[in-house]
């Protein structure tokens, strides 16, 4: 399986101030929670997360082998900026930089 990119998560320092914006353009959220604003636009997740600390928005991978992929990358010269971390109990999360800085995501296991 290839990588794909489904979802992007865009840190928010006023949850509800972004939560009247991104309303306004995608619809309700399927997900509203504190720390969590989360919308589907046609299969694609588009989320606010409040007080996340990366340097703008970052599109997720998702992909079979998190760990394998991780350490490819990081061989190949990307940086990381978080380390793997549990979001859901099947589901792992990091982010990577790659040589200019510009954050990108692995979702998987």
């Amino acid at each position: 399986m290839s990588p794909t990119i489904r979802s992007l998560v865009i840190p928010v320092s006023d949850l509800n101030a972004a939560k009247a914006v991104y309303t306004a353009l995608l619809g309700a959220p399927h997900t509203d929670e504190s720390y969590y604003v989360g919308y589907n636009v046609d299969g694609f997740e588009v989320a606010l997360n409040p007080g996340d600390e990366t340097a703008g928005p970052v599109a997720f991978a998702d992909v079979e082998d998190l760990d394998a992929t991780r350490e490819t990358l990081l061989a190949a010269g990307a940086t990381e900026r978080t380390a793997p971390r549990h979001v859901a109990p099947e589901t792992r999360i990091c982010v990577l930089a790659d040589a200019d800085g510009n954050p990108f995501g692995l979702r998987g296991r």
